[in-house]
């Protein structure tokens, strides 16, 4: 009994469970009807079996497809919801055009957009680096290096990330011009723009970036055990269709689920006396954020915090190109008209912050590598600004809540670029050492030779 209970497919059918009843009160409409906390506890428990499902669905597709590149799906899934609940913000806004209304959904496009960046890499990138060297005491993760000296420890990176790191830099560069790309200045006090042009720059940037990683040869994947193993064992027909399966149904779930649970705590927040605008620029987001990290927590739980760091990785970059530059294509659509999505100077701070974060993040893993110290600073910073940021908007009155809350985004972005200009300095050989591979799997991708010797470990 106790071996039937260990099959695979009793693992499958348990996260399958999970998901069945916001499933079927989903498909018959009945969900409307439930108050706030049971609209949070059914569709959070679909999340949490659609990113069971999600995880299994790209560690078994690695037999068929480079691993970068099914990561690479996973990634776009698995933060699908952060691209639903956004594009709702920037439609209305189109809709609305010129409207009090839609110049307030717009910031609020802009606002979910940052805090979920954001999110990503203080709470994503900082707690699985942490998780991943705690759980090293007990699964001898080979990634992980015990270290001498405070909060030492490090995690290291799969050197082959090179590209996804590289090409988040490149976007990290431009976003900082984002908000004068498509400055309108108008007197309606919007500030600038998402526009066609970072459209085509940041859209443009990821379609290389898939371009290269999906000509990779697939490579001998990792040994797998469990559910994936089992899958994987299937003749091949069967094994694809079974990852299409996966993907179709816990895409569905995730697109379908966390929009109301994301909703669902803005409302007991408010309910909570925490402001609305707050709310949706970070409990919307944590919560459309939650299936990326409990795929990543389950990868490491694994001893895979390779492929876990690959996955964040690939989402914190498909998230700054491919959501930046759809939302100006969303709102031009509701809007009938080629136009950029406006905002207003608070959110050309929040941009600016966003970008400085993703800078310094970046300039952490140029040498592969995230001490548990490292990633004690992202959190840190992350968190004390939002909290401090907070603190002020219930505790300051207008005017002077917003001008100081401006002055603290400034500030903390000097000190995030600061942080990563001296980072950069200091390794600017590791940084040589990423462009050049980053050089060479392109070519290698692109004109079908091998890469030089420098440049293949």
């Amino acid at each position: 009994m106790s071996s039937r209970l260990r099959h695979p497919l009793v693992a499958v059918s348990l996260a399958v469970a999970l998901t069945l009843p916001w499933f079927l009160s989903w498909a018959s409409g009945t969900n409307t009807s439930f108050a706030t906390l049971i609209t949070v506890a059914v569709s959070g428990l679909a999340v949490l079996g659609a990113s069971f499902l999600l995880a299994w669905g790209a560690e078994t597709a690695e037999k068929d497809v480079p691993r970068a590149f099914a990561l690479a799906v996973l990634a776009v899934l698995a933060v699908a919801p952060e691209y639903a609940v956004d594009a709702l913000y920037a439609w209305t806004a189109g809709a609305n055009i010129g409207t009090p209304r839609g110049a307030e959904a717009a910031n609020l496009a802009v606002a979910n957009m940052t805090g979920a960046n954001r999110i990503l890499i203080g709470i994503g990138w900082s707690a699985i680096a942490v998780f991943t060297v705690y759980k090293a005491h007990s699964t001898n993760d080979p990634a992980v290096e015990r270290r001498s000296g405070f909060l030492g420890d490090v995690v290291h990176l799969d050197r082959d990330i090179s590209t996804e790191i590289t090409f988040l830099l490149a976007a990290t560069t431009f976003a900082f011009f984002v908000p004068f790309s498509a400055a309108t200045f108008t007197g309606g006090g919007s500030m600038g723009g998402i526009g066609v042009l970072d459209t085509v720059v940041l859209v443009g940037l990821y379609a290389l970036y898939i371009g290269i990683i999906v000509r990779g040869d697939v490579e001998g994947h990792e040994q797998q055990v469990g559910v994936p193993a089992y899958f994987q064992g299937y003749r091949k027909p069967k094994r694809i269709a079974t990852v299409l399966l996966l993907f179709a149904f816990s895409g569905l779930l995730i697109l379908t689920a966390v929009e109301p649970f994301a909703h669902g705590l803005e409302k007991l927040g408010q309910q909570a006396g925490v402001p609305p605008f707050f709310m949706i620029q970070w409990v919307a987001p944590l919560a459309s954020e939650s299936p990326e990290l409990i795929v990543v927590a389950y990868l490491v739980n694994k001893a895979r915090s390779t492929a876990g760091f690959n996955a964040l990785i690939s989402s914190k970059l498909n998230q700054w190109t491919l959501l930046i530059g759809t939302l100006a294509v969303v709102y031009s659509i509701a809007a009938g008209q080629v136009a950029a999505l406006p905002f207003d100077q608070k959110q050309v701070a929040e941009i600016w912050i966003t970008a400085g974060q993703s800078f310094f993040a970046i300039a952490i893993l140029t040498n592969f590598e995230i001490s548990v110290r490292e990633a004690v600073v992202l959190f840190g910073l992350f968190i004390t600004q939002v909290v401090a940021e907070f603190v002020v908007i219930r505790t300051v009155a207008e005017p002077f809540a917003s001008t100081y809350s401006l002055y603290m985004l400034y500030g903390y972005t000097v000190v995030y670029l600061l942080l990563a200009v001296a980072l950069f300095v200091s390794r600017r050989d590791d940084l040589r050492w990423l462009f050049g591979r980053t050089r060479a799997t392109a070519r290698e991708a692109i004109g079908g030779t091998e890469a030089s010797a420098d440049h293949a470990d």
